[in-house]
This record gives structure tokens, sequence and C-alpha cells, in this order.
């Protein structure tokens, strides 16, 4: 049987993630596995899969801050917001100067409106978004609120017609990329995509700990399931009897939890730990009481 736990993939170009997923599935001899947070083909980096109990983490882990690298062709539109789609608009751009970045950045910096690509995974109506847009009827999708804490322009470059501007951005979840070149080259009035995109950080992931499919086809790193989750979220030390009332799905009265993951704690779960290390469960704290969203023992 497989471990409990999380593998961080480095994801290359040109698969997506179900791509991903189903090679952990034959690597680790199991279906259950799971991915948090879509990579579109194009973009590589890291992708966070969980096995068996730890893909009941990753929801919760989707909500985590993420953090890319990437460079924004501006001077050319396409119909997907980034290299893999169709070139629609063109407009000179060569002139672009960092002076006219500086603003159209920092609109985009903070808490923001912002409207998904079209070509997306969202549901709209059961149908994902770009399924309908393949069949020729492109949703119109709303807005919806995500923070970008961090949009910084590294270098600019440019060519005869295009500018192409490398960017660091730290955001939310629910952040698309994508959608922030669209925006860059529409406030500029000359159209914008991405031509390149790696992802940096997933919660308290790194770049620098994912492995190649390679890498894990010669050995499968697995982050076991309570290091998973201490590393991810504020954490509860349990007594013996508190953890039997947990593991049968039982409340207790709110405690103290504790996060050593640097800087403020993250909202949402707290792991709820037993003496001898395990992982009781995820719980939330609320009107004195703290209560099991997800249990994994027993």
């Amino acid at each position: 049987m497989a471990d409990n736990g999380l593998v961080i993939v480095d994801k290359p170009a040109g698969m997506t993630s179900h791509d991903v997923v189903a090679r952990l599935r034959r690597l680790a001899g199991t279906r259950r596995v799971g991915h948090a947070g879509t990579l579109d083909p194009m973009a590589t980096g890291v992708l966070v899969v969980g096995l068996e109990k730890a893909t009941r983490l990753l929801g919760y882990l989707m909500l985590t801050e993420k953090e890319y690298t990437a460079t924004i062709r501006l001077g050319e539109a396409t119909d997907t917001d980034d290299a893999d789609g169709q070139v629609i608009a063109r407009m000179p751009a060569a002139g672009i100067s960092a002076a006219a970045l500086r603003p159209a950045v920092a609109a985009l910096t903070g808490e923001i409106q912002q409207v998904p690509p079209g070509v997306s995974a969202i549901k709209v109506g059961g149908k994902r978004a770009y399924r309908l847009a393949r069949d020729g009827q492109p949703p119109e999708l709303a807005a919806r609120t995500v923070t970008v804490r961090e949009f910084t322009v590294l270098d600019i470059e440019h060519s005869d017609q295009v500018t192409d501007v490398d960017v660091t951005v730290t955001c939310s979840s629910g952040t698309y990329i994508r959608a922030l070149a669209r925006d860059l080259g529409t406030a500029l009035g000359v159209g914008g995509h991405l031509t390149a995109l790696r992802r940096t950080r997933v919660g308290p992931y790194q770049a620098s700990a994912a492995h190649t499919l390679e890498e894990l086809a010669e050995r499968l790193e697995v982050i076991g399931l309570a290091d998973a989750a201490s590393s991810s979220f504020p954490c509860r030390k349990l007594t013996a009897d508190e953890a039997r009332v947990l593991s049968n799905g039982g409340r207790l009265a709110a405690g103290v939890a504790s996060w050593s993951g640097g800087g403020p704690a993250p909202d949402g779960p707290v792991a709820a730990i037993a003496p001898d290390g395990s992982l009781v469960a995820l719980i939330t704290q609320e009107a004195g009481q703290a209560r099991p969203v997800a249990v994994f023992a027993g």
C-alpha cells in the first residue's frame, strides 16, 4: 500500500497536472492520488500531490499563498492569454518603458477584481470553461476578488515590435497569472500574454524541495502525513484523551495552537497532533470549541 503523504513535484512543461497525477498513480501503485492547484501545460514548477489519506489535505493546501516567476509579452494578445493560444491582436509595444509599467503594475497589486481567462478549468453550468470555449461558446466569467501581495518587475527587454517583461508574483489562491498578463497589456493599450510561467512556492513548499518525475521514478520521496500537516498548518498538541475524542469525531474545548512556519500563522485549519506524533485531525476552533473538519486517525 502506498504511503500517506505529500509528494512535491517539479512539473515539466508540456504536461497537464492530470498527466502528473497519472504518473504518480503508477509510481505509487495507488489510484488515490490528487493535486493542489492546477498548473497549465506550459507552466513548470511546484505541484503538490497527495497520496492516500493526504488527498484530504489538498483542499486546504489549495487555499495557501503561491509564488511565481513569469515572462509577459506586451504587444500581442492571445485567445488563451498565454503562448499556447493563437495571437488575436498585435500592437506596437517596443517603446514600453519602466516608467509606464510602474503605475500599471501598481494598479494590479493588492486586493483586485480579476476576470479569469475564458480558457480555464472554471465550471460554468457544470461544464469547464475551456470546453465551452473549444465548442465555440466562450463563457462570460464574473470577476472575483483575489490578492496580489507582490508584483515586481525584474527585467525589461525590447525588440522591434514587442516588450518582454520578467516578473515575480506572490498571490492568493485563485489568482491567474495569465489574467495579470492580459490585464497589464490591456492597461497599457497594447495587449499582453504569458510566454513563460514557473511556480516557485505553494504555501511552505519551495521549488528547491521539488523533485522531477525522473527523480521520483528512481525514488519516491513522500513527506509523511504528520510532517506535511505540521509544515502547512499551525499545530495543537493533544493529550491521549483528547486524541481519542477527536479520532471519534468529537469536539474539544478550544486550545492553543503553535506555528513554526515563520511569520504570522496562516488562517484556516489547525493540525491536531497525538502524543505519539501522528496526525489525528484537522480542526477549526470557533465559539470556544475545536471541531474536526477531517479525521485521519483510525
